[in-house]
């Protein structure tokens, strides 16, 4: 028998990542390597190194879209490699993304007509889309004082303290001062009469919230449109609102029609949403609309000669992908009012039954609230044992990724945890969290006394910090809630 041999040597030739000597070294995490290797190895090494993050199915603390459709997914990958900002480039991306926001505009009921463009834009999330409508709002307050030659130089915002921490970066980036509602224990969306009594001369808008990442219980705009038009006849002000309705954006259309929150109110000038939420689009996509065009002040909007063409543009960032834009575009059309409306009632459905789950237990009390976004938000009745922040643990080991987190001054003592129901959590595994919810409880319940004694100890003083921390920034927003 013949052998047929090289002068490679035989570990020189394999082609398997873990026969190579890249695997039996650390590599660096710090500075670049000085040789390339394998794309095999490469590859085999990122994807090990990732295998120990959460997935992102039983991920229930984000409200960011972890599932589409294959077809949807072959779309994005076909255009990952081209950059929105070159629109002459991409015209038929540049038209989608127009499309998306007439489709938006109108599904908020802008007043604009059939064959008429509405005004907004397509952004990485909500949070520039905030950092964009409150650009406007600023200018056009500006522009208003310069113009009765009144002090222009102390604006601020109007918010409940439950709102996202993109509202704080907003005040802290462009020099606006963030007036905060407190919360309350049994209370925990901005009150609308409270809100409107901080209202000033130098308030740019009040931002209302369709759905609070603490509960996802929507905020009365309509109440706060009404009040807050009295206190303009009142005063003589103009002061606006705002709707971030990142989390709800794409549920209240579709489930709560009759529901007035949106450009129906007058004073509502501006909404954001999220495409990555309940617009069912992975990460990567936000939207903001105006009511018109004059509730855009043109000096914010750039005309860019780039590449060929004139480019108008209102946006924060420059470069960005399209396969978010044209992946959101594909949704529209592919679910209509139809696939929407059926999804936002399954995930309805499912939180309803997690939330009857929980409830039998009988160790729980549940905050969060039927209309709104569909989640559940649940606290200890006894926390003498265990608290939240153990069965947040606890349920780790089955793989949930569950958040336990305290509220917001004043209601800061109130520890909770929270599961949010996306389009890929069905009925069984709203049953199979609820049994291994049960199954934890039973866990914690049957730890020896002095453990639980040295546990509760640890957590109590746990809570206290926690409680001490929310006192300090109380006068500075810090809610990080997603």
């Amino acid at each position: 028998m013949v052998v047929t041999t090289t002068k490679s040597s035989s570990s020189e030739n394999l082609q398997c990542a873990f026969a190579s000597r890249y695997v039996r070294t650390s590599l660096p995490k710090f500075k670049i390597p000085e040789k390339a290797m394998p794309k095999e190895a490469a590859y085999q090494i990122v994807n090990d190194e990732l295998m120990l993050d959460g997935n992102p199915r039983l991920n229930l603390a984000s409200f960011v879209t972890t599932w589409m459709e294959p077809e949807c997914d072959k779309l994005i990958m076909a255009s990952v490699n081209k950059n929105y900002v070159d629109m002459d480039e991409y015209p038929v991306t540049t038209e989608l993304q127009n499309r998306c926001v007439n489709m938006i505009a109108h599904l908020f009921n802008a007043p604009v007509g059939d064959d008429e463009t509405a005004i907004g834009v397509g952004t990485i999330g909500s949070s520039e889309a905030i950092m964009l409508a409150g650009l406007a709002f600023k200018r056009k307050w500006q522009a208003k004082r310069k113009a009765q030659g009144k002090p222009f130089d102390k604006p601020n915002i109007v918010t409940g303290a439950n709102v996202q921490v993109c509202w704080e970066k907003f005040a802290r980036y462009f020099e606006v001062e963030l007036k905060e509602v407190k919360l309350r224990e049994g209370y925990y969306v901005m009150d609308p009469v409270k809100a409107v009594e901080m209202v000033d001369e130098n308030t740019i808008c009040v931002a209302a919230i369709l759905g609070s990442t603490l509960t996802g219980e929507f905020e009365d705009v309509k109440l706060l449109n009404e009040l807050l038009s009295k206190k303009n006849e009142e005063t003589g002000w103009d002061t606006p609102i705002h709707v971030d309705a990142a989390s709800g954006g794409f549920i209240a259309p579709f489930i709560y029609p009759e529901l007035e929150w949106d450009f129906r109110l007058p004073l509502v000038k501006s909404i954001n949403v999220s495409g990555h939420k309940y617009g069912l689009v992975y990460a990567g996509v936000g939207w903001v609309v105006w009511r018109s065009k004059e509730d855009l002040p043109d000096e914010l909007v750039f005309h860019i000669n780039y590449l060929g063409s004139d480019q108008p543009t209102f946006t924060l960032n420059f470069s960005k992908g399209s396969s978010q834009i044209i992946a959101q575009y594909y949704q529209l059309i592919r679910l209509g009012v139809e696939g929407y409306k059926s999804i936002m009632e399954n995930c309805t459905s499912n939180a309803k039954l997690l939330k009857e789950g929980i409830a039998r237990t009988g160790k729980f009390n549940i905050l969060s609230k039927d209309i709104g976004v569909p989640l559940v938000t649940f606290s200890l009745k006894d926390t003498t044992k265990y608290t939240v922040f153990q069965i947040s643990d606890y349920l780790r080991r089955f793989g949930w990724i569950v958040p336990a987190y305290t509220m917001p001054p004043d209601a800061e003592h109130i520890a909770v945890l929270r599961v949010v129901i996306r389009e890929d959590f069905n009925h069984s595994l709203a049953e199979r969290l609820v049994s291994d919810i049960e199954r934890v409880i039973k866990e914690l319940e049957e730890l020896p006394p002095r453990a639980s004694v040295e546990a509760a100890k640890v957590i109590t003083e746990t809570q206290r910090e926690i409680c001490s921390y929310w006192r300090k920034i109380s006068d500075k927003k810090c809610n990080g809630v997603c």
